[in-house]
């Protein structure tokens, strides 16, 4: 069900196995301003009541060239302590269902950090993920001084941090970042395909692992209680049983 003519910086698709979100602001590189940020609030409140995968996307060949710098110029001391763009990254990335970014072109600043908020990224081979808020006399405060230094390692990030470089695709991938680099053309199909794996997957299987996964520290103990539940799933038994009497044929 598209419901595009109920947002204005996004084009939202619920479709029944997932929701698929392009980030639209043409004129402005898809950057995040304040009203982007409210309405993906409403996408992670759609997902959190009717969970399902979510693919993210960026309109054109950009996916997001940063957060808004005319509403950043005027935020102060009380809008970086209400953390609006960083509260909706935490949101993102504490959905139950799992999520990729489909990243072509620029995923600058804010932009980097929301994508930095999925699980999964995949790639052009013209991404780059950078941070350019030093720069701009800030930091980047929704997620990246801390979230890149979990994905690519503390080296990397400083580089990209304090040093200014830029991950392209081939160093993103080397470094991690992005699960694969694909043609531009074939970006949205190859997400499609991921998206379609994760949905013929057990929901509640993939929704606990994703929890597990997240869990600080060691946790056998969280492993055995989670297993514990999905041994008793019917839904666990029917696709073992489904396995077994293909093996048959």
């Amino acid at each position: 069900m598209n419901e595009t003519q109920d947002f204005t910086t996004l084009r939202v698709d619920r479709r029944e196995d997932r929701v698929v979100v392009e980030l639209h602001r043409p004129e402005a590189r898809n950057a995040i301003n304040g009203r982007m940020i409210a309405e993906l609030h409403r996408v992670c409140e759609i997902v959190e009541t009717d969970p399902r995968p979510l693919l993210l996307t960026g309109h054109g060949n950009v996916f997001a060239g940063g957060a808004d710098i005319s509403e950043l110029r005027e935020r102060g001391r009380e809008e970086a302590l209400a953390g609006i763009n960083s509260r909706l990254f935490e949101r993102l990335h504490r959905l139950q269902v799992p999520t990729v970014a489909a990243v072509d072109g620029y995923a600058l600043g804010g932009g980097a950090e929301l994508s930095y908020a999925c699980d999964i990224r995949i790639a052009t081979p013209s991404a780059v993920f950078a941070q350019p808020e030093p720069g701009l006399g800030i930091i980047a405060g929704a997620g990246a001084c801390w979230r890149l230094r979990e994905l690519v390692g503390a080296s990397v990030a400083k580089q990209v941090l304090l040093g200014g470089y830029r991950l392209d695709a081939e160093a993103a991938l080397r470094h991690g970042l992005v699960a694969e680099i694909v043609p531009a053309e074939e970006l949205r199909e190859r997400a499609h395909a991921l998206v379609d794996r994760m949905a013929a997957s057990s929901a509640l299987a993939l929704r606990l692992t994703k929890m597990v996964l997240d869990a600080e520290g060691s946790h056998p103990l969280a492993d055995d209680l989670t297993q514990a539940v999905l041994f008793e799933s019917a839904d666990k038994h029917e696709r073992m049983t489904r396995f077994l009497e293909r093996k048959k044929r």
